[in-house]
């Protein structure tokens, strides 16, 4: 039988083992609690300082020069914003290329100029003997029409002097006037004629003495007369630089006969070119009609790249180039909206075995970059292109200091392939050098110095003491 004594001693080694197992299995909780009491807390200034982003970097003189760096002034200018629209050089209708026709049916029996020759307005270019029925026809009948004006100037005369007596009546008199002038106009009617089938003054007036032609030469067509109302389209032109040619010149671009082929009247001969009118013809879509139009209307300046072209070894191409005008219809191929700029080309010349040969600047055929002004925007500043770098939405350009250069972050109005506009927002103060090229470069050695923990903003001395550059 228990004794209250044992059964008081039981209870208390029941309470205890229960405490310790209590406290073993919540040992997690209650052992983070005292190291949180017992762990002394560091001090303020024990704590790590924050990580400051490096801005600046430091270059010598001799990485400055293995970059190719540039700086310069900013300043605050105006600029235009365009947009770009790929174009080509093409002949202009009705100036740059002339159709040479036959005058009648003949037959090719001499070819004087080939293709890559140059001639100037009355050079020969084919010589030509005569098929036509219809010009031999008019020669006779101004033969015809010469000698009967000479018999009838032979019969006036020897009746003048009798009806001035009255031996005759002067009607007869009048009839034979009218008989000379009727006369008169059919010869002049068949000098036309024959003027405008090719044949020479000289050759005319041995037709009416009874000397027929047989053969005649095709020659280079005069200049065009300018229209009054397209007093802006200058001649074509062409003059040397060494050895002037004064006036128009031809360049034979292709013969469409060959020798010994019979032609009919109007039949196309050759092609004669002259490419010192031209025009930009630019490709662009449909919604940027707008921007053309407004173009065209204020005539506002397009700028113009040429490709493939040596700027070095030609004059200065110094001249406007605005839009003339817009098609009013779509390329059904490309659905693009074609629009034309006039150029006025160069070219020069150089002479071989006694011919000259003319080469031209600018080639139908040959690619442009078109910029078409469409906003203005002021007070900003233009930098190129490579002067700026970008991180995310971030841009940064980066100020000359010295050695030292520090990365400015900026807001870009505006971007193309060749600048970059900025606004002035006070972020750049006008004046300050800026970098205008290398800005991916410097941003990647700037990011290499704070990688490797060396600070360039910092000047030591040989104490050991630092502090900022001044």
């Amino acid at each position: 039988m228990l004794t209250p004594r044992i059964l008081r001693i039981l209870c208390t080694v029941a309470v205890v083992a229960g405490l310790g197992a209590a406290a073993f299995f919540t040992r997690d909780r209650w052992m983070v609690w005292i190291a949180s009491r017992t762990t002394p807390v560091k001090a303020p200034e024990d704590a790590p300082a924050p990580i400051r982003e490096a801005t600046v970097l430091k270059l010598s003189p001799q990485a400055r020069q293995n970059l190719g760096l540039v700086a310069r002034a900013a300043k605050p200018q105006t600029y235009w914003r365009t947009i770009q629209v790929p174009g080509a050089i093409v002949d202009r209708p009705g100036r740059s290329d002339r159709g040479v026709t036959a005058p009648a049916v003949g037959a090719i029996v001499q070819v004087h100029a080939f293709p890559g020759d140059t001639v100037k307005p009355g050079d020969r270019l084919f010589t030509l003997r005569l098929f036509s029925e219809y010009l031999q026809n008019t020669q006779s009948e101004l033969f015809k029409a010469t000698r009967e004006t000479l018999l009838l100037k032979e019969q006036r005369v020897r009746l003048e002097g009798p009806a001035k007596s009255g031996a005759i009546p002067e009607v007869r008199l009048i009839e034979v006037d009218n008989q000379l002038r009727r006369q008169t106009a059919a010869i002049q009617a068949y000098r036309q004629d024959l003027l405008t089938r090719g044949l020479l003054p000289e050759q005319i007036e041995g037709v009416s003495e009874g000397t027929f032609v047989s053969t005649i030469e095709v020659v280079a067509p005069p200049p065009v007369a300018e229209v009054k109302r397209a007093a802006e389209i200058q001649q074509a032109g062409f003059q040397l630089i060494d050895n002037r040619v004064e006036g128009l010149a031809y360049e034979v671009q292709e013969l469409k006969v060959d020798l010994g082929q019979q032609v009919q009247a109007g039949q196309l001969l050759s092609v004669l070119s002259n490419h010192h009118s031209l025009y930009l013809e630019g490709h662009a879509f449909k919604q940027e009609a707008p921007f053309l139009e407004q173009a065209a209307q204020n005539g506002w300046p397009v700028q113009v790249e040429f490709a493939e072209d040596n700027r070095e070894q030609w004059p200065s191409l110094d001249q406007p180039f605005q839009i003339r005008h817009l098609a009013n219809a779509i390329d059904p191929v490309s659905r693009t909206l074609d629009f034309f700029i006039p150029l006025t080309n160069q070219s020069r010349g150089y002479e071989k075995n006694g011919q000259t040969f003319v080469v031209w600047r600018f080639r139908p055929g040959q690619r442009v970059r078109l910029h078409v002004p469409v906003e203005e925007l002021k007070d900003v500043l233009v930098l190129p292109s490579t002067a700026i770098v970008r991180e995310g939405p971030e841009a940064y350009v980066f100020r000359q200091n010295g050695d030292l250069f520090n990365r400015i972050a900026v807001h870009v109005l505006h971007e193309d392939r060749l600048n970059i506009v900025l606004a002035n927002d006070g972020s750049i103060t006008p004046g300050l050098y800026l970098a205008q090229n290398g800005a991916a470069s410097l941003n990647r050695v700037l990011k290499a110095q704070a990688a490797s923990g060396i600070q360039a903003d910092v000047h030591v001395h040989a104490d050991g003491t630092s502090h900022a550059p001044h």
